[in-house]
């Protein structure tokens, strides 16, 4: 089951003219889109993944210049 709280928040004027125009954009009410706002802010924040190392790998060097189309096609066809 799911509770929902009226309350009363003071925000600008520019601000609200913002929330108006986002919302309208995204097609949402202002309250989703305050909502969703909010509960980001509030959401436990993950730290970042620690990524390995990207493999290196040697590619035996150039086979054909490829601003050379015959040669591109020769290597290509096999």
């Amino acid at each position: 089951m799911v509770f929902h709280m009226k309350t009363t928040l003071n925000i600008s004027d520019v601000t609200m003219l913002a929330i108006k125009r986002e919302a309208a954009r995204r097609r949402q009410t202002m309250s989703e889109l305050v909502e969703a706002a909010l509960r980001s802010a509030v959401a436990p924040q993950r730290p970042e993944a620690e990524l390995p190392p990207l493999p290196a790998f040697r590619s035996g060097g150039l086979r054909v210049d490829v601003a050379n189309r015959e040669a591109l096609h020769s290597v290509m066809e096999g």
